[in-house]
């Protein structure tokens, strides 16, 4: 009898976590989901924007195959009639389950988040999903602003609850009813923070005292950064707060002790979001299904703390690609886990700092366009055959391999496999390689530079992330038949991750890097 899956996807959560040895962050119930799981700490989405990363991942196609760069376009229509991975578990025989924010709404998922295709039935979203963006920030003045940053007193808020809290509350309902009908389930529960506004419970402020707040590591913008690469951070300019602080466009700064503040809020917010899959995984305690289910647990991509001078995600820096990945498999990352035995007691972030370490930690860069290959291989479906070169006609295929195979071999044993190459070039082709993109409408940042409509867009920025090294380059692009001309390179990019862990120094004018084209364009 095949697992069940636990499916936790995160809005806009960069690797600030106890088990990705950040120090600052309070996160002991996702820590402790890592100590029982093989954490992956270079994984990487296709693209840094919620509905391209989400309709890429859960259909197991890259940006080009999607057709998706922007948010106005259904896949089945606009590109091809792709399986996804909840209904490819549906017609294996799963109730496939969808909570919170799991495909973007809207368009992109025909707004219906793909039911009936993907889910059994029709996908919960929260009542109170709706007062996002609405004016529920109150100022030092006493009144109400649509603010970036927003802690709020709960018990004032629209319903007395918020978004997040609800999705938990129907997830934990959704495991109580499968648990009684005693049906095989793949539950997606999508949590909405740490995107922005960060709107969370104020007492979470608590445990990040100002004082203790830094800036970025690099909070300027790197000299030989082409214009196209950076983003404007848009969206953040359009808020309250934001707004007051008339900051210059499009580069800022913005003031140190607002760069502060947005960090504090970040971090604030990812510990109530840690509360939240807490409390979700103390119940599949609960319902006796720890021993049972297969959890994932991941991002649709990161966000940018004032990195290179960057808010947002929009980029094709670590910072805005790079995710959290995580895999708990009963009898797999742990040994077997009696019926009824507590993997996963609640901790409550107030009182317990983390200390917990993985189960296992792979280095190897992954993608996480692998999700659904790895999701099938892991419950014991037959793996989807990997897409030929062109499968907009192909309903079932994915351009993602599974990376089960990273699982158990420890470093060492799969470090040494690759030793037996004959020159340089044949070890660097077997070498794991994660892709992302991102478009732009113009060399410059302007308006739409963050979020260019598929009519806008003008140049496709191509980026190649292995353990060494970031490559990317800047080709023109033409929406109209969705092609990229590599002849005509606006700009490029070399980052080397030993000597520049943090994306600084762009050596790309000072390197040849024929090779690295060769190995992009392949």
């Amino acid at each position: 009898d095949g697992m069940n899956v636990l499916f936790i996807v995160v809005d806009d959560l960069r690797p600030v976590l106890g088990c990705y040895g950040d120090k600052l962050v309070k996160s002991p119930n996702i820590d402790q989901l890592a100590s029982q799981s093989i954490v992956f700490s270079n994984a990487y989405a296709q693209q840094a924007v919620c509905a391209p990363s989400r309709v890429s991942f859960l259909t197991g196609r890259r940006p080009d195959t999607t057709r998706l760069y922007d948010f106005y376009s259904y896949w089945r229509v606009h590109a091809g009639n792709y399986s996804t991975m909840p209904q490819y578990f549906k017609e294996n025989g799963y109730v496939t389950l969808s909570v919170g924010k799991v495909f973007h709404p809207g368009v992109s998922s025909n707004y219906s988040d793909d039911y009936p295709y993907s889910w059994s039935i029709p996908p919960f979203h929260p009542s109170t999903e709706k007062y996002e963006n609405d004016k529920t920030c109150r100022g030092k003045d006493g009144k109400l602003y649509a603010n970036l940053v927003c802690p709020v007193d709960v018990t004032e808020m629209p319903s007395g609850t918020l978004p997040d809290i609800q999705s938990t509350e129907e997830a934990i309902r959704l495991l109580n009813v499968t648990k009684t009908n005693k049906q095989k389930f793949f539950l997606a529960v999508g949590y909405h923070k740490p995107h922005i506004p960060l709107r969370y419970p104020q007492e979470f402020l608590k445990l990040y005292p100002l004082e203790n707040i830094t800036l970025a590591p690099d909070p300027w913008v790197p000299e030989k950064l082409p214009a196209v690469a950076y983003n404007p951070w848009m969206d953040i300019r359009q808020r309250d707060d934001v707004k007051a602080l008339n900051v210059s466009f499009p580069y800022g700064p913005l003031p140190d002790d607002f760069q502060r503040q947005i960090r504090q809020s970040y971090y604030a917010a990812v510990s109530y979001l840690d509360m939240q899959v807490g409390l979700l995984l103390n119940a599949l305690d609960d319902v006796g299904l720890s021993n049972s289910t297969i959890v994932v647990f991941t991002a649709d991509h990161g966000w940018s703390l004032g990195e290179h001078g960057e808010w947002a995600k929009y980029s094709n820096f670590d910072v805005a690609t790079r995710v959290p990945l995580m895999f708990y498999v009963p009898g797999l990352t742990t040994s077997s886990v009696s019926q009824g035995e507590r993997v996963f007691p609640y901790l409550d972030p107030f009182s317990h700092s983390s200390g917990l370490v993985p189960q296992g930690r792979s280095k190897k860069v992954v993608e996480l366009l692998s999700l659904f290959s790895t999701l099938a291989e892991l419950a014991g479906l037959q793996v989807p055959p990997v897409c030929p070169e062109t499968s907009f006609h192909v309903a079932l295929c994915t351009e993602g391999t599974s990376i089960v195979r990273y699982f158990n071999a420890s470093e060492e044993e799969v470090e040494e496999g690759e030793d037996g190459c004959d020159d340089i070039y044949s070890c660097f082709d077997e070498e794991p390689v994660a892709f992302s993109q991102y478009p732009r409408p113009a060399d410059t940042p302007q308006w739409n530079s963050d979020k260019p409509k598929l009519k806008d867009i003008r140049i496709m920025g191509y980026s190649m992330r292995t353990v060494d090294y970031r490559y990317t380059v800047w080709v023109g692009f033409n929406p109209n038949n969705f092609s990229a001309d590599f002849e005509d390179v606006h700009a490029g990019e070399l980052y080397m991750v030993e000597t520049d862990p943090n994306q600084d120094d762009n050596i790309y004018n000072n390197t040849s890097h024929g090779w690295f084209f060769k190995k992009i364009i392949a």
